[in-house]
């Protein structure tokens, strides 16, 4: 059995496929950036513990946020006051694409120096 092509349908699929590219494109600029976002957070989470064992021992919080925090994100990222032993930072995410809004992921956290729970 052969297949007929209709004259006035020659090249349908690929105009179709090529109209789907940038519907294509833009999905996976947005998942790209929702992965961007979800690795801000958590490098962010890892820079507030960084910033509490600092805290904790002594040490500098400043240096302690940055050297958690991979060298893409380091100047990137702001201290926030300490409050009722809970040390907080906020990191930049980095935009992928020019015409998405500056966000800006908070992380706190705190170490118990007694170790210990109620009791």
């Amino acid at each position: 059995m052969a297949i007929r092509n209709r004259s006035g349908e020659l090249g349908q699929a690929s105009v179709a496929f090529i109209a789907t590219i940038p519907a294509l494109i833009g999905a996976a600029a947005v998942l790209a950036q929702v992965a961007v976002v979800g690795y801000t957070a958590w490098a962010a989470a890892g820079s507030a513990r960084a910033v509490a064992r600092a805290e904790l021992v002594g040490a500098d919080p400043r240096d302690a946020a940055r050297a958690a925090l991979p060298a893409a994100l380091r100047k990137r990222v702001s201290l926030r006051p300490s409050s009722a032993g809970r040390s907080s930072v906020a990191v930049e995410v980095p935009r992928l694409l020019p015409f998405l809004p500056n966000l800006r992921l908070s992380a706190s956290a705190s170490l118990d120096p007694e170790g210990g729970g109620a009791s």
